[in-house]
């Protein structure tokens, strides 16, 4: 396939970013947007010429020989619009979380293996050059055996967001990036946290329990007025810094510390590049519908404990 056909369905804050991107990566031709807000949707289209616009899921699938969709509505409407598309024949991509609810995730899993069109799930942080190099780090063994991880992600509330909380808004990409770091799944998860200023949790602070001792510990919040994105990896033998937001990395050693240069890369650019170039070569993607769910999965068990006050086990 030379050229994909894509349509976004979700123009708000983030879906103009995808508009924006995929209106410039070769082999792509954006043919349709689609928003519940009319006139956002044709100021969209007219901006980079697109096409068509719609209001609804339904009418742009019936109107537009498409490819594949990228999903960036509020969540509770993923995994509705993703059965539809995936229904229609098309290959999808939908922003974290993937769905709302573990059997949404897999009525989504279901409906891609009925129809062919696979799922990608938008977790943006696995696709930021420092991580890539903090993973070329490790496998060449420069920290030794991982034995613990530190994410911090904490800043002000993006207004935006008011379908769901810190947890599957904020700490679900430090989840993704453990269970990928760590190559498993968390055993274990204990958390505190609950809502100060705003009706959904703002607040977390969750411990990971994985075989072996190792251990993920991941604060997030709504509160912080300085916005922070930090990854600390502690192993055997040394310790790696990542700040996702500069895409800078150091390696902490006993007798050195080095901080490699990293080109810096849009990382929702190389991420959607993944998408549009798994479609071209007919290959699943990286980041799949089952990465979605177990994350999902996890998020879930942390709000379950901070409600009970008891440790865990996620449910996959």
């Amino acid at each position: 396939m030379e050229v994909v056909r894509v349509g976004v369905v979700g123009v708000g804050f983030w879906g103009r970013n995808h508009v924006r991107i995929l209106s410039e990566l070769h082999g792509v031709s954006l043919v349709a947007v689609c928003d519940i807000d009319g006139e956002k949707a044709r100021t969209i289209a007219k901006k980079y010429g697109i096409p068509s616009t719609y209001t609804g899921i339904d009418e742009m699938l019936r109107d537009n020989r498409l490819d594949a969709v990228t999903i960036c509505t509020p969540s509770v409407n993923h995994a509705d619009s993703a059965i539809k598309a995936l229904e229609a024949g098309l290959h999808v991509f939908v922003e974290k979380p993937l769905a709302s609810t573990l059997e949404e995730c897999y009525g989504i899993i279901d409906a891609s293996k009925s129809n062919g069109g696979f799922v990608m799930t938008g977790f943006i942080e696995r696709f930021n050059p420092a991580v890539r190099k903090a993973v070329e780090l490790l496998e060449a063994g420069e920290i030794g055996d991982v034995i613990m991880a530190h994410g911090r992600r904490i800043g002000w509330w993006p207004e935006r967001i008011g379908d769901v909380g810190v947890v599957k808004d904020t700490a679900i990409h430090d989840i993704d990036l453990v269970r990928y770091i760590f190559g498993e799944e968390p055993e274990r998860v204990y958390a505190r946290g609950g809502r100060l200023r705003h009706r959904l949790e703002d607040h977390v602070q969750a411990i990971l329990s994985f075989r072996g001792g190792k251990t993920a510990f991941i604060e997030a919040n709504w509160l912080t007025p300085r916005k922070k994105r930090e990854l600390y990896l502690t192993g055997s033998d040394g310790v790696i810094t990542l700040r996702f937001l500069t895409q800078e990395i150091s390696l902490e050693k006993a007798d050195m510390v080095i901080e490699p240069i990293i080109k810096w890369q849009e990382p929702l650019r190389l991420e959607l590049q993944h998408f549009i170039e798994s479609i071209k070569k007919n290959r699943k993607p990286e980041i799949d519908a089952w990465d979605g769910l177990k994350a999902l999965a996890i998020a879930e068990a942390i709000l379950e404990s901070m409600e009970t006050g008891r440790e865990i086990e996620p449910k996959y």
